[in-house]
């Protein structure tokens, strides 16, 4: 019976560097996600080039600009951009 605590007891403090990585890793992730997201909405909210290049390739990501600034009450960025766009096709 003694064994088997110590044995658990030396199990959960090898598991303890473990998960402090998992932790850190998980944190890591994480806070590049918030960076990466505020760059990219910022790059977004200063650049009509910019949004016409995610309309091309990531045009969920561009629907989702659109909805969080109109949820704002920011209004007519959308409706300038498809202007712009269309006036440059012609």
């Amino acid at each position: 019976m003694r064994s088997s605590a110590c044995t658990r007891l030396r199990m959960a403090r090898t598991m303890e560097p473990l998960a402090k990585k998992i932790f850190k890793g998980v944190l890591v992730a994480e806070l590049v996600g918030i960076f990466g997201a505020y760059f990219l909405f910022k790059k977004m909210n200063t650049s009509q080039d910019f949004r016409q290049t995610m309309s091309k390739k990531f045009p969920f990501i561009l629907e989702v600009y659109y909805k969080s600034i109109e949820q704002s009450g920011i209004y007519g960025i959308r409706e300038q951009d498809q202007e712009k766009w269309l006036n440059s096709k012609n």
